[in-house]
Protein backbone atom coordinates (compact mmCIF):
# COMPACT_ATOMS: atom_id res chain seq x y z
CA UNK A 1 0.00 0.00 0.00
CA UNK A 2 1.25 3.12 -1.03
CA UNK A 3 -0.11 4.93 1.69
CA UNK A 4 0.86 2.53 4.42
CA UNK A 5 5.08 3.33 3.19
CA UNK A 6 4.25 6.77 2.73
CA UNK A 7 2.82 7.12 5.82
CA UNK A 8 5.93 5.11 7.52
CA UNK A 9 8.59 7.19 6.25
CA UNK A 10 6.58 10.46 6.89
CA UNK A 11 6.30 9.45 10.79
CA UNK A 12 9.62 7.92 11.21
CA UNK A 13 11.73 10.74 9.63
CA UNK A 14 9.91 13.10 12.48
CA UNK A 15 10.04 10.32 14.74
CA UNK A 16 13.99 10.31 14.40
CA UNK A 17 14.50 13.92 14.71
CA UNK A 18 12.12 14.95 17.01
CA UNK A 19 13.20 12.11 19.48
CA UNK A 20 16.87 12.85 18.59
CA UNK A 21 17.84 14.29 21.96
CA UNK A 22 16.31 11.73 23.78
CA UNK A 23 18.14 9.04 21.57
CA UNK A 24 21.24 10.32 22.55
CA UNK A 25 20.31 10.68 26.07
CA UNK A 26 19.51 6.86 26.14
CA UNK A 27 22.67 6.55 24.16
CA UNK A 28 25.10 7.98 26.85
CA UNK A 29 22.66 6.13 29.67
CA UNK A 30 23.35 2.54 28.32
CA UNK A 31 27.34 3.56 27.54
CA UNK A 32 27.73 4.58 31.24
CA UNK A 33 25.74 2.35 32.75
CA UNK A 34 27.40 -0.93 30.81
CA UNK A 35 29.60 0.76 28.47
CA UNK A 36 29.67 -0.18 24.60
CA UNK A 37 28.20 -1.28 21.99
CA UNK A 38 24.73 0.97 22.27
CA UNK A 39 22.97 -0.69 19.84
CA UNK A 40 22.14 -4.43 19.41
CA UNK A 41 21.29 -5.72 15.75
CA UNK A 42 20.15 -9.14 15.39
CA UNK A 43 19.29 -10.48 11.86
CA UNK A 44 15.51 -10.85 11.72
CA UNK A 45 12.91 -12.68 8.73
CA UNK A 46 11.15 -9.95 7.21
CA UNK A 47 9.10 -9.45 4.27
CA UNK A 48 8.89 -12.85 1.62
CA UNK A 49 11.71 -14.04 4.15
CA UNK A 50 13.71 -11.25 2.92
CA UNK A 51 16.61 -11.18 6.22
CA UNK A 52 17.44 -7.52 7.87
CA UNK A 53 19.20 -6.74 11.03
CA UNK A 54 16.74 -5.21 13.43
CA UNK A 55 17.97 -2.20 15.62
CA UNK A 56 17.21 -1.49 19.18
CA UNK A 57 19.45 -0.09 22.25
CA UNK A 58 21.30 -2.57 23.98
CA UNK A 59 19.84 -3.51 26.90
CA UNK A 60 21.80 -6.66 28.16
CA UNK A 61 25.08 -7.36 29.12
CA UNK A 62 27.37 -7.04 25.49
CA UNK A 63 28.41 -10.64 24.58
CA UNK A 64 25.72 -11.88 27.36
CA UNK A 65 25.33 -15.71 26.59
CA UNK A 66 22.08 -17.43 27.27
CA UNK A 67 18.57 -18.52 26.12
CA UNK A 68 17.67 -16.22 22.83
CA UNK A 69 14.20 -15.65 25.38
CA UNK A 70 14.17 -13.55 27.74
CA UNK A 71 12.05 -13.47 30.95
CA UNK A 72 11.41 -11.24 33.77
CA UNK A 73 14.29 -11.25 36.31
CA UNK A 74 17.00 -12.74 33.68
CA UNK A 75 20.64 -11.75 35.40
CA UNK A 76 21.95 -10.52 32.19
CA UNK A 77 19.44 -7.27 31.63
CA UNK A 78 21.30 -4.18 32.74
CA UNK A 79 20.13 -1.69 35.31
CA UNK A 80 19.40 1.02 32.32
CA UNK A 81 18.41 -2.27 29.94
CA UNK A 82 15.30 -3.07 32.41
CA UNK A 83 14.08 0.76 32.53
CA UNK A 84 14.58 0.55 28.75
CA UNK A 85 12.44 -2.97 28.26
CA UNK A 86 9.52 -1.90 30.77
CA UNK A 87 8.63 1.45 28.86
CA UNK A 88 9.78 0.14 24.98
CA UNK A 89 12.24 2.94 24.68
CA UNK A 90 14.74 0.07 23.63
CA UNK A 91 12.71 0.01 20.06
CA UNK A 92 13.34 3.41 19.07
CA UNK A 93 15.63 2.83 16.38
CA UNK A 94 13.78 1.03 14.97
CA UNK A 95 12.25 3.71 12.99
CA UNK A 96 15.62 3.72 11.33
CA UNK A 97 14.44 0.22 10.19
CA UNK A 98 10.90 1.50 9.07
CA UNK A 99 12.33 5.03 7.48
CA UNK A 100 14.93 2.50 5.28
CA UNK A 101 11.68 0.51 4.32
CA UNK A 102 12.62 -2.79 6.10
CA UNK A 103 9.89 -2.34 8.58
CA UNK A 104 6.72 -0.54 9.06
CA UNK A 105 5.30 0.95 12.02
CA UNK A 106 2.85 -1.54 12.32
CA UNK A 107 2.85 -5.06 10.98
CA UNK A 108 3.64 -8.44 12.74
CA UNK A 109 6.95 -7.88 14.95
CA UNK A 110 10.03 -10.08 13.24
CA UNK A 111 11.23 -12.94 14.91
CA UNK A 112 14.71 -15.00 14.75
CA UNK A 113 14.81 -17.62 11.83
CA UNK A 114 14.98 -20.09 14.08
CA UNK A 115 10.80 -19.66 15.08
CA UNK A 116 10.11 -18.56 11.84
CA UNK A 117 11.26 -22.60 10.26
CA UNK A 118 8.83 -24.86 12.20
CA UNK A 119 6.09 -22.18 11.25
CA UNK A 120 7.16 -21.52 7.69
CA UNK A 121 3.95 -22.13 5.93
CA UNK A 122 1.90 -19.97 8.17
CA UNK A 123 4.68 -17.40 8.12
CA UNK A 124 4.62 -17.77 3.98
CA UNK A 125 1.51 -15.41 4.22
CA UNK A 126 2.51 -13.39 7.20
CA UNK A 127 5.28 -11.95 5.58
CA UNK A 128 3.36 -11.14 2.43
CA UNK A 129 3.12 -7.46 4.65
CA UNK A 130 6.58 -6.36 6.03
CA UNK A 131 7.25 -6.66 9.81
CA UNK A 132 6.04 -3.94 12.19
CA UNK A 133 7.09 -1.94 15.18
CA UNK A 134 4.00 -2.72 16.97
CA UNK A 135 0.66 -5.09 16.32
CA UNK A 136 -2.35 -6.81 18.13
CA UNK A 137 0.50 -9.66 19.50
CA UNK A 138 2.65 -6.17 21.17
CA UNK A 139 -0.72 -4.85 22.98
CA UNK A 140 -1.84 -8.65 24.03
CA UNK A 141 1.36 -9.92 25.00
CA UNK A 142 2.91 -6.42 26.78
CA UNK A 143 4.29 -8.34 29.41
CA UNK A 144 5.19 -11.49 27.88
CA UNK A 145 8.52 -11.62 30.02
CA UNK A 146 6.82 -12.05 33.19
CA UNK A 147 4.24 -14.45 31.94
CA UNK A 148 7.37 -16.28 30.28
CA UNK A 149 9.11 -16.05 33.84
CA UNK A 150 6.11 -18.10 35.43
CA UNK A 151 6.60 -21.08 33.38
CA UNK A 152 8.42 -23.99 34.35
CA UNK A 153 10.24 -24.07 30.42
CA UNK A 154 9.95 -20.77 29.16
CA UNK A 155 11.39 -21.86 25.87
CA UNK A 156 8.72 -24.69 25.15
CA UNK A 157 6.29 -22.74 26.34
CA UNK A 158 7.03 -19.66 24.01
CA UNK A 159 7.46 -22.33 20.92
CA UNK A 160 4.21 -24.22 21.97
CA UNK A 161 1.68 -21.43 23.42
CA UNK A 162 2.83 -17.59 22.75
CA UNK A 163 3.91 -17.83 18.99
CA UNK A 164 1.24 -19.97 17.50
CA UNK A 165 -1.38 -17.08 20.10
CA UNK A 166 1.04 -14.35 18.28
CA UNK A 167 0.83 -15.71 14.80
CA UNK A 168 -3.06 -16.20 14.87
CA UNK A 169 -3.07 -12.16 15.60
CA UNK A 170 -0.80 -12.16 12.91
CA UNK A 171 -3.34 -13.87 10.69
CA UNK A 172 -5.79 -11.51 11.60
CA UNK A 173 -3.44 -8.36 10.92
CA UNK A 174 -2.86 -9.64 7.66
CA UNK A 175 -6.62 -10.03 6.46
CA UNK A 176 -7.84 -7.13 7.61
CA UNK A 177 -5.25 -4.52 7.85
CA UNK A 178 -5.75 -1.21 7.15
CA UNK A 179 -4.70 2.66 7.49
CA UNK A 180 -6.96 3.39 9.82
CA UNK A 181 -6.78 -0.27 11.50
CA UNK A 182 -2.73 0.69 11.61
CA UNK A 183 -3.66 4.27 13.67
CA UNK A 184 -5.79 2.18 16.46
CA UNK A 185 -3.17 -0.25 17.19
CA UNK A 186 -0.59 2.97 17.36
CA UNK A 187 -3.26 4.45 19.70
CA UNK A 188 -4.17 1.09 21.85
CA UNK A 189 0.12 0.64 21.75
CA UNK A 190 0.37 4.21 23.59
CA UNK A 191 -2.25 2.83 25.87
CA UNK A 192 -0.61 0.23 26.79
CA UNK A 193 2.73 2.11 27.50
CA UNK A 194 0.92 4.91 29.28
Amino acid sequence: MIAKRLCDVVVSSMALVILAPVLLVIALAVFLDSGLPILFTQERIGLHFRTFRIRKFRTMVANGRGNLITVSGDHRVTRVGKFLRITKLDELPQFWNVLVGEMSLVGPRPEIAQYVEPFRERYASILTVRPGITDLASIEFRNEEEVLRKCQDPLKAYVEQVLPAKLDLADKYVTSHSVLGDFVILFRTALKLI
